[in-house]
């Protein structure tokens, strides 16, 4: 840490220089962030509560809505005190803070989406086998591992970007610190660290990729055999959701984090990094709850308890 200080803090750009507008998109994200938070501790409560949801589909997904919670949770509160009191300075540290938090978080969803696709996978083309494949262990391990190789991965990206030098401009153009945005503004001439980095997760994240892509290839072949239409939609609708949810994740986030950088960065680059940060925790327990028919079941049976 100790080559950052030739600069002794940074600006972070807003998504609009009028002082009107700045305020209202701070109101505007507050909402968003609150709906954001209160319906993915909807769905953990949820199946925190209903038994018959203790099932591995639904404790991944659990894991999912925490790490959602955690995802939105580091860069939007930040950005709404900025437009309300239109003070956008951060600390080195704090930049450091949410760079590792927002990277942790970030890979340790893409994980979990893959556990996801995998549990799927077993469900569905192996079913007398799932209660032991699946099992709570297995579940278990799956689920640390994906928290603790996002944590690495952080980590990892927080020590290479941070081991760059910064100087001149201390101006982040983007609401949030993240590693395009920083490497824009670093001085250093060699960023064999930063690459180095950036290769280990793009490496990680095509795995991810190719493992969800594999599971689906074969879910679909051995739905397309099932002689029932019914049969067919309902496994269609606890599949599509999944992948509905991953390509929008990892198609922005990839946008956001393998475009080649430029000096200038277009609206763009934002509108992307507010779909990668804000959209998927907003969508995922709208997906997950409204065409989820468990779900459904599982709030109809909590409700009479709580009117009790």
């Amino acid at each position: 840490m100790a080559n950052v200080t030739l600069v002794s803090g940074f600006l972070l750009v807003g998504l609009s220089d009028d002082l009107e507008m700045q305020v209202l998109y701070g109101v505007l994200f507050l909402v968003i962030y609150l709906e954001a938070v209160m319906s993915n501790i909807f769905i953990i409560t949820l199946i925190t509560l209903d038994l018959q949801l203790h099932t591995p589909m639904y404790f991944f997904l659990k894991n999912l809505s925490s790490l959602d919670i955690f995802l939105v949770s580091i860069p939007i509160p930040k950005f709404i005190v900025n437009c309300l009191t239109h003070n956008y300075s951060i600390s080195i540290l704090g930049c450091a803070f949410q760079l590792l938090l927002m990277t942790s978080f970030s890979a340790g969803e893409t994980f979990i989406l893959a556990a996801m696709s995998y549990d799927r996978y077993i469900a569905i083309c192996y079913p007398l086998h799932y209660g032991v494949i699946m099992n709570g262990s297995t579940c278990l391990l799956m689920a640390s591992a994906s928290w603790a190789i996002g944590g690495l991965f952080g980590a990892l990206y927080t020590g290479g970007t941070f081991y760059m030098p910064f100087c001149g401009s201390n101006v982040i153009p983007q609401f949030f610190c993240d590693v395009p945005s920083l490497l824009r503004i670093s001085c250093s001439e060699t960023l064999v660290v930063i690459y180095t980095s950036m290769g280990i997760g793009m490496c990680l994240g095509v795995s991810c990729f190719i493992c969800i892509l594999i599971s689906y290839i074969f879910i679909f072949s051995t739905v397309l055999k099932i002689p029932t239409t019914t049969g067919q939609s309902k496994v269609f609708s606890t599949c599509f959701p999944h992948l509905t949810v991953f390509t929008l994740f990892i198609t922005t986030a990839s946008f956001v984090y393998l475009k080649p950088s430029s000096n200038t960065p277009a609206i763009t680059d934002k509108l992307l990094s507010v779909i990668y940060t804000v959209i998927p925790p907003i969508l995922n327990p709208l997906i997950y709850s409204l065409r989820n028919r468990d779900m459904k079941w599982a709030l109809m049976r909590l409700l009479p308890k709580i009117h009790k």
